[in-house]
């Protein structure tokens, strides 16, 4: 396999699991927080703080590294309009995604207090899953944005 393909191949694997394991954790934290089970959003918020360690990290840094690769492999400069387009994508979808994994990691301690001392969740976490929610709204349109460039390549 060329050294292109093998970028290409990781620039696109790592984005499918960037875009699928974002997409997992919002829809599976959400509807664990809607159902008000104590035990579950405890459980369910600890695992997203471990699947964005796991997965999203590793597939961020991937793109940025394969798409840099790339970049310099085909001699593109960063100036070319859909690349830089992307990279303002990608720059706000980091943006968002940063504060939205420490809001997580308060989220996980908020809802593992709660269940250890046996009360109900503190009002400070439903402002925090909404401020989660709506950063969460930018980072995905971005991507989209993101793969409709990378599809498209417009000039």
């Amino acid at each position: 396999m060329s050294t292109y393909l093998l970028l290409k191949w990781l620039h696109i694997l790592s984005s499918t699991i960037l875009f699928g394991t974002g997409l997992g954790i919002a829809f599976f934290q959400w509807m664990t927080w809607r159902s008000g089970d104590l035990g579950a959003i405890a459980r369910v918020t600890r695992l997203t703080v471990l699947a964005d360690f796991v997965f999203t990290t590793p597939a961020v840094i991937a793109q940025l590294l394969t798409g840099v690769a790339l970049l310099h492999l085909l001699s593109l400069p960063w100036s070319t309009p859909w690349v830089a387009a992307a990279l303002v994508l990608y720059a706000l979808t980091g943006a968002c995604w940063i504060p939205v994994v420490f809001i997580q990691i308060r989220l996980a301690r908020l809802a593992a207090t709660a269940q250890a001392r046996q009360q109900a969740l503190p009002p400070e976490f439903p402002r925090q899953m909404w401020i989660w929610f709506i950063l969460g709204w930018p980072a995905f349109l971005s991507v989209i944005g993101i793969f409709w460039l990378m599809v498209r390549k417009p000039v």
